[in-house]
């Protein structure tokens, strides 16, 4: 029984994956609505205007680090405590919880880098209907209303945003349930108790009894709270199957945000919808829960693998950001007093005199945690990306060999298959450095192993890759094959390192193992015995070529409630409930912490993850899931890597092709064009699906897949820069229109095209059968220059560009370098020492600049300033090289081969001067036709300093 059991558990597994996927589309009713969600459903029904929560201004207590201040529910006479920060960086922190919970609430580990930099607060004015606190920049100031309990900030005569202005916050605080033996016998105690508390204490003091009850610390919740209704789905929840124990009872959070001037909210990834959040009236709120959803449903508001709690709102005055910090299942509403109005309908407004502000309403609701807000007040979308870094860190520096090209599938059969697919690459001259396994190579789902008959040798596989400097990537997922002859479980199992059930045992599920257990990553000791796990001498077979992909970490649980785990698992003393969304985060930190710590620290890790938190981006890359081989998720794939972008998470990018279905040859070159454009670029496939490398699909085809590949290998010392700049500062490598040209209306809501860095546009084209695109190019004394052809266009303004097969849109901002290498090879690694050549894009009306970026590309040596790090400059006809960083040491063989200026007048003649005085002459062309002067072999060292004169 036991031999046939395990046969059929993969069998039952796939079967099982299968019903869940259906017909390649997402089923619904897998997963919940606001209506079959009681806590959102509950919290929803509130209306608004309606608040029963009022200020005590005689609580309120300020130190140099904080204000504090009780507010009290008058409907149930439980308080709350608000706590109220002023951080470093002109962001507001505001805090609420219970003034005393029943037991402790859960407030989010890990995300945070560090405690924030705390400044003091000061009060300018006080009375008993409120208090006005100063910000200390410029006019910012807090105003705190106290009936009902409302809280403004404030910049002059101007309201950025306020707290609560609608009435709907909500605490639904811990209580006992009533229904119970236990609860009955612990009241009558706890009342013989007080009473007995009462005589003794009333015989030493008669005023004590008066004293107790004017305490508001010892207020008994009986009363009011007697009286409040018990609903459905308080106390126990069913969904399909799944019975939810909710043995703390109902304990979700809300508070609504009012953002006076928005129209624009961006973010709260992940959601296959428009970059532009949609107002939520008519349908659900967008749902943060980290779920494991098959071939995703577009422009739909339903969770899906990732969640980053963070939105931002940008006008053409202001950019500012909500950090709502809770790592359980949370529902977002948005609305507007504009929604719905056509352009006509507001420039009728305007005509007719209308004075009424656009206005955006935002309303957060979380299960259970409490309320943990940052506002980040901007007021530039760079002084946000740099506010939210300061608390949650930056996008990790990804190894120059990740920005390459991947090559994925579902999965690679056998080591002879990894073989013959790298060589295909080499016979086609197709670049790429990273190979990736999928479940399949493992000893029957176990992993950390290799199957013993198709990867017998491992690291004779490796070793062929790494002799053409090429990678690997093998796939790790979190859950555990329940099997006592599987070293990793019985280790896990006898460390007690498994998530717990309901009742004590561990916690097991479904998965692609069969039946498995699911390690509690929310455990420090857990996390080093992970890492600990990836050493070479515990990971038989690993080599240093040889990275790793968390997939199915939301948890995946097939059988469990919405494929995912159940809530009432416990960690520790923690409820899944209370940290479902960080699970993932804490899957990816411990394996990328195991990469490091095998390499003694040296080594920079690459590890890609499906679920995701505020904070991901410190550790590696994520993507967009289980996409489907059509036209419209190409599209998506836009939006969805910019929301993450706009939220910290650089490192983005899509299944190129689509993971399910089959892809025709168009919408695959199509996706190879767009990818190479994109941060992260793999392509990946479905088991069921045909072969799908580049070579696949006829020659001309190929040409155009390789082209577009090479295209993507000439700009990585762009992109490593980027991820450099991104690293240091936080701002997206992918960005929206609107982050550079923050005051054009235009670029609000486009969604088509965007801009890598500042300097580079892109449209991909994305229309089945298209024979031209309308791009819009931003600026209007900016000047574009198509990086293909080199013409040049004139900024704001829609152009119609046409298109064959061979397309890619790509433009270069007038006033910027950038730095390329032309020299394409079979890796990046086989590039390192190549030469560059820059690419100077003129604007006549200022100076152009751009920078260069070189270490070696692997390790964490840049920390120690082991890097070459150039301002390039073009002004008054001189071309300069800088050192931006003189404190750094680092060398490098590489050169300057050429010198391509767009844009440019036709000089006399084109002087090098280097940095010991030298002078020599140098060759150029000029193409009169285009405006181009290309000057040849100039030779300087890429770190050294120079200047290049045009006379």
């Amino acid at each position: 029984m036991a031999t046939f059991t395990a046969r059929m558990a993969p069998l039952l597994v796939v079967g099982l994956a299968l019903c869940l996927s259906g017909t390649w589309a997402v089923d619904k009713g897998n997963f919940k609505t606001c209506e079959q969600s009681a806590f959102c459903k509950r919290q929803r029904a509130l209306k608004p205007g309606e608040s029963p929560y009022r200020a005590l201004l005689e609580t309120m207590e300020l130190t140099n680090t904080r204000l504090t201040l009780q507010l009290i529910n008058d409907n149930n006479k439980v308080r709350l405590l608000l706590e109220l920060y002023r951080l470093q960086g002109n962001i507001t922190r505001v805090k609420i919880n219970e003034l005393k919970p029943l037991k402790p609430r859960y407030e989010v580990p890990d995300v945070l880098i560090r405690e924030p930099t705390t400044e003091p607060l000061s009060v300018l004015s006080q009375d008993e209907n409120g208090v006005v606190l100063s910000l200390g920049v410029e006019s910012q100031r807090v105003i705190i209303s106290a009936r009902p309990f409302r809280l403004d900030i404030m910049e002059g005569s101007d309201v950025l945003m306020s707290l609560n202005s609608r009435g709907l916050l909500a605490f639904e605080h811990l209580r006992m349930r009533k229904d119970t033996f236990s609860y009955k016998v612990t009241s009558t105690v706890a009342s013989v108790w007080d009473n007995i508390k009462r005589v003794f204490s009333s015989q030493a003091d008669p005023e004590a009894e008066k004293k107790e009850e004017a305490d508001p610390a010892n207020q008994a919740e009986t009363t009011k709270e007697e009286e409040e209704k018990v609903e459905d789905g308080m106390w126990e929840e069913t969904f399909k199957s799944h019975t939810d124990s909710k043995p703390n009872g109902p304990s979700a959070v809300s508070l609504d945000f009012s953002l006076p001037g928005v129209e624009h909210v961006y973010g709260i990834p992940e959601h296959a919808d428009t970059l532009r959040l949609k107002t939520t009236d008519n349908g659900d709120p967008y749902r943060l829960y980290n779920l494991d959803v098959f071939q995703y449903e577009l422009y739909n508001p339903m969770a899906l693998y990732g969640s980053v709690p963070v939105m931002v709102a940008h006008s053409a005055q202001r950019t500012t950001g909500i950090f709502w910090l809770n790592a359980a299942e949370t529902w977002v509403d948005i609305s507007s007093n504009t929604a719905g109005k056509t352009v006509f309908g507001k420039m009728l407004d305007y005509v007719q005199g209308s004075s009424e502000t656009p206005q955006t309403d935002v309303r957060w609701i979380s299960e259970s945690g409490i309320i943990d807000v940052f506002i980040m007040l901007g007021p530039t979308p760079k002084d946000v990306f740099s506010q939210y870094a300061s608390l949650t860190g930056t996008q990790s520096f990804p190894p120059l060999a990740s920005l390459g090209y991947h090559q994925c599938r579902w999965n690679y059969n056998d080591q002879e298959d990894v073989k013959s697919v790298d060589a295909g690459f080499d016979e086609h001259d197709i670049p790429y450095d990273f190979i990736w396994l999928d479940i399949e190579h493992t000893d029957g789902k176990r992993y950390f192993t290799w199957d013993p008959h198709k990867f017998a040798t491992p690291k004779e596989m490796l070793q062929g890759l790494m002799d053409k400097k090429r990678k690997m990537v093998a796939i790790v997922d979190p859950h555990i094959k329940v099997d006592s002859n599987y070293k990793i479980h019985n280790e896990i199992r006898t460390l007690g390192f498994y998530v717990k059930n309901k009742d004590g045992g561990d916690y097991e599920g479904w998965c692609w193992p069969g039946s498995a257990s699911y390690p509690d990553f929310t455990r420090a000791d857990m996390r080093a015995w992970w890492a600990s796990m990836f050493a070479y001498d515990q990971y038989e077979g690993t080599m240093e070529n040889l990275y790793t992909w968390n997939d199915m970490n939301e948890p995946s649980v097939f059988n469990g409630p919405e494929v995912t785990m159940h809530k009432d698992a416990m960690h520790g003393s923690w409820e899944h409930r209370d940290l479902h969304n960080l699970y993932g985060l804490y899957v990816q930190m411990a394996t990328a912490e195991g990469l490091i710590q095998r390499s003694g620290g040296v080594e920079r890790p690459f590890v890609l993850t499906r679920a995701f938190f505020a904070g991901s981006q410190r550790i590696g890359a994520v993507w967009t899931g289980d996409n489907a081989a059509e036209w419209d998720h190409l599209k998506i794939s836009i939006p969805m890597c910019l929301s993450m972008g706009l939220v910290g998470i650089s490192f983005c990018g899509a299944d190129i092709g689509g993971f399910f279905k089959s892809p025709s040859t168009e919408l695959l070159v199509r996706w190879y064009q767009a990818g190479a454009y994109q941060p992260f670029y793999r392509a990946h496939a479905h088991l069921d699906t045909p072969r799908r490398e580049p070579w696949l699909f006829g020659p001309e085809n190929t040409a155009l897949i390789r082209e577009a590949v090479r295209q993507r290998y000439t700009f990585l010392p762009y992109w490593y820069q980027l991820f450099y700049r991104a690293h240091v500062t936080g701002e997206p490598v992918m960005r929206p229109l609107w982050v550079e040209y923050p005051q054009d209306l235009a670029t609000f809501a486009l969604e088509d095209e965007y801009l890598i860095g500042r300097d580079l546009l892109v449209h991909p084209v994305v229309e089945e059968g298209a024979r031209g695109v309308t791009a819009y190019l931003p600026g209007k004394d900016e000047v574009w220059f198509d990086v293909h052809t080199f013409q040049k266009h004139n900024g704001a303004q829609n152009l119609y560009i046409p298109v064959t097969m061979s397309s890619i849109p790509v433009f270069q901002h007038g006033g910027s370098i950038i730095p390329r290498k032309l020299r394409v090879r079979r890796s990046s690694t086989c590039m390192e020492h190549d030469p560059y050549t820059l690419y100077v894009a003129l604007n006549l009306q200022r100076t152009a600049d751009g920078e260069l970026y070189i270490d070696d590309g692997h390790t964490f040596n840049y920390e120690k300033k082991e890097f070459i790090y150039r301002k390039l400059t073009f002004a008054n006809k001189v071309l300069s090289s800088v050192n931006l960083a003189p404190d750094a040491k680092f060398t490098t063989d590489s050169w300057i081969e050429r010198i391509i200026v767009l844009g440019a007048s036709k000089p006399s003649k084109v002087t090098l001067k280097t940095a010991d005085g030298q002078e020599k002459q140098l060759e150029f062309d000029f193409d009169a036709s285009m405006s181009v002067l290309t000057v040849r072999k100039p030779g300087m060292n890429a770190g050294a300093d120079w200047t290049v004169t045009f006379q």
